[in-house]
């Protein structure tokens, strides 16, 4: 899949609002890139599933250090064996491809 490593390898841009978010075209060529995300209106999300709360707090570890350096943060919904990563660029009402460079990380954070 190398057009997901392509996502991985951006960086994303600082979003202060002002831009308009991207069109269902360009959602629907962004999402193909990647693996069992979803769309439901202005956000994309993906349910990860592990064997205990210890790998589940791990991954939210990793999420909120990867989110730091991109300087884009999702929303999470922790369960004992399962989080929930919600994108979504608020400061545009709508999705940006920060929401998908993120995304891809947070695919190969779990892979790791």
């Amino acid at each position: 899949m190398e057009q997901v490593c392509d996502l991985t390898n951006k960086q994303c841009k600082p979003c202060e609002g002002g831009v308009p978010p991207l069109s269902q075209a360009e959602i629907d060529r962004l999402m193909q890139q990647l693996e069992g995300w979803r769309q439901s209106g202005n956000l994309i999300d993906k349910t990860y599933h592990f064997k205990n709360y210890y790998q589940t707090i791990a991954f939210v570890n990793a999420i909120a250090w990867m989110a730091h350096r991109e300087d884009h943060h999702p929303d999470l919904k922790v369960t004992f064996n399962s989080c929930m990563v919600e994108y979504s660029t608020h400061a545009i009402g709508g999705l940006s491809e920060n929401d998908f460079i993120c995304a891809a990380k947070v695919d190969a954070l779990f892979k790791i």
